[in-house]
This record gives structure tokens, C-alpha cells and sequence, in this order.
């Protein structure tokens, strides 16, 4: 005889379905909802500092390209000054600068980008200082709960080592995960920042 069960039963874990892109990013989708989409350029035209292009794809452990990929992204100004009442330097940023946006991947090509300025180092924990970086959120259909990481800048001369994150990844050579390489593309910045869910080359994710 089976036995009762005494509390509520599990229902099927709930994922970003194909319905995510129409909810947070509509424009892509082809619905005019908001006057003002939050992604592309997330900087704003009165940020000072380098104008760059962060651009790349999400693939999954057999290396193909994720098309459905929602990806936001939270910085500072080149000024290393978030856009945020708890940065005691906020009310210091551009006009116009939000230092976060959202941005999708295509859907025939997996590529996503998104045009900002270079941010600047930030304060850390303790006294110490966190090279310069973008915070990154990612969800796909298949992803149960978002996940989160940073791009860093392989320029010479930055702070990476000295990175007070960076440095808790053990395995030295996956921090190489988390830096996005520079190029040039019509004589502007572009950083190449490709995101592996699994497999060899597998990002590391951050727990926060």
C-alpha cells in the first residue's frame, strides 16, 4: 500500500521558457512597449571616458551557440562610481548614466553586445579595490536560476592581479575565464567575452 503523503508535492521546476524575451526585452521580440528599451547602450551619450563594444556568445557544453541568452549587465562609470544611492559618490555620475542595461542574443547567430564606456577600478571589501569590471547576469530557457559573473579587461597595465574576487578562484588558470580580450573593430574598442556554461572552458559563476 502506498504511503500518504503529508505535504504538498513538487511541481516541475520553473525555467526562462520561451516567453522571457516578450516579458524583459520586448523590442526584440517585436512588441513596442516601453518608449525606451533598457540594453544596447547602457552608459548613456554624457558618460566621459573610453567608448567601447563588449560583444560575444553564450554556448553550451558541446560548444553551440545559446540563441536565447538574456543577459544584464551592472557597472560603474569610468570614474569607478555606481549609479546607486548605496555608491556615497552617486550623485557624481553623468546625466543619463544608468551603468545597467539588458541585452539578448540574436536569434539566428547567438551573438549579444552592448556599446558602454570602460568602467573604472571601484572600492572592495576591507580596504582594497577591485579592478576594473562588469557585473554579468545570464538566463536561457533551460537555466533555473540565473547566473551571475564578471568581465574583466585584458588591457596592459590593469589591476587583475590584485583583484580581490579574482583572487578567490583557486584555479589560477580559470580566472582567464572571467577576462575578455581586446580588439579593434572600425577603430573602436571591442572586447570579445565569450560565456561557457560547461565543458573544458567552462566560465566561473559566481554565488551571490
Amino acid at each position: 500500500m502506498r504511503q500518504p503523503l503529508a505535504y504538498l508535492r513538487e511541481t516541475p521546476s520553473q525555467t526562462a521558457g520561451p516567453y522571457v524575451h516578450i516579458g524583459l526585452a520586448p523590442g526584440a521580440a517585436g512588441f513596442s512597449i516601453f518608449d525606451r528599451e533598457l540594453g544596447w547602450d547602457i552608459a548613456g551619450p554624457n558618460a566621459a571616458g573610453e567608448r567601447i563594444r563588449i560583444e560575444g556568445m553564450v554556448m553550451d557544453g558541446t560548444g553551440a551557440p545559446v540563441r536565447d541568452v538574456l543577459i544584464e549587465a551592472w557597472q560603474a562609470n569610468a570614474a569607478g562610481i555606481y549609479a546607486h544611492p548605496e555608491d556615497p559618490r552617486h550623485t557624481e555620475v553623468e546625466d543619463g548614466f544608468r551603468g545597467w542595461g539588458r541585452t539578448i542574443s540574436d536569434f539566428e547567430t547567438g551573438i549579444w553586445g552592448f556599446e558602454t564606456v570602460k568602467p573604472g577600478a571601484v572600492p572592495g571589501r576591507n580596504g582594497t579595490v577591485q579592478a576594473p569590471h562588469i557585473s554579468l547576469w545570464i538566463v536561457a530557457r533551460g537555466i533555473n536560476l540565473g547566473l551571475s559573473t564578471r568581465l574583466y579587461f585584458s588591457d596592459e597595465g590593469e589591476t587583475n592581479a590584485d583583484d580581490p574576487v579574482l583572487n578567490l578562484i583557486e584555479q589560477t588558470h580559470r580566472r582567464d575565464t572571467l577576462v575578455a580580450k581586446r580588439e579593434e573593430r572600425d577603430g573602436q574598442p571591442l572586447y570579445r567575452f565569450d560565456i561557457h556554461l560547461q565543458g573544458e572552458h567552462e566560465t566561473v559563476f559566481l554565488d551571490i
